[in-house]
């Protein structure tokens, strides 16, 4: 969604994933399909709590898990300590800004991957994520 979603959109698109559309979970959804965008939970409940107060990080915790095993966002893990919930569901790579600790979607049309191993028998791909980790160069010296 390109433009913010009013309540009825929102009650529309959560139950068509199967989302009873709750008070809290339709706060949350607001603020997370405003836009295309990488969000942690705890920036998350930060905008969400701007505007309702009531929101504990328990429920952020719990309606993200939920809406992304329903597929409404990908999980994006860049570290143990940082994950991210992009809302943006086409497959595509992303860029970590080490120092700034901000995620980026980048285009890709060349990239290409090459030589996977097998699976073991009986599974099949569900996924692939790229995150490619960059800080400035000046870091280094």
């Amino acid at each position: 969604m390109s433009m913010v979603p009013d309540r009825a959109e929102l009650v529309d698109r959560l139950r068509t994933f199967d989302i009873i559309p709750t008070h809290q979970r339709l706060v949350i959804a607001q603020a997370l399909f405003s836009r295309r965008q990488h969000v942690s939970a705890d920036q998350l409940l930060s905008q969400v709590n701007l505007t309702h107060g009531e929101v504990s990080k328990a429920t952020i915790y719990n309606t993200l898990n939920l809406f992304e095993k329903k597929g409404l966002v990908r999980r994006v893990v860049v570290d143990p300590e940082r994950i991210f919930y992009d809302t943006f569901m086409d497959s595509h790579p992303h860029l970590f800004d080490v120092e700034k600790g901000e995620l980026y979607d980048i285009e890709a049309p060349d990239l290409q991957i090459v030589g996977l191993p097998p699976l073991p028998p009986g599974m099949r791909q569900e996924g692939l994520d790229i995150v490619i980790r960059m800080r400035p160069i000046a870091a280094f010296n």
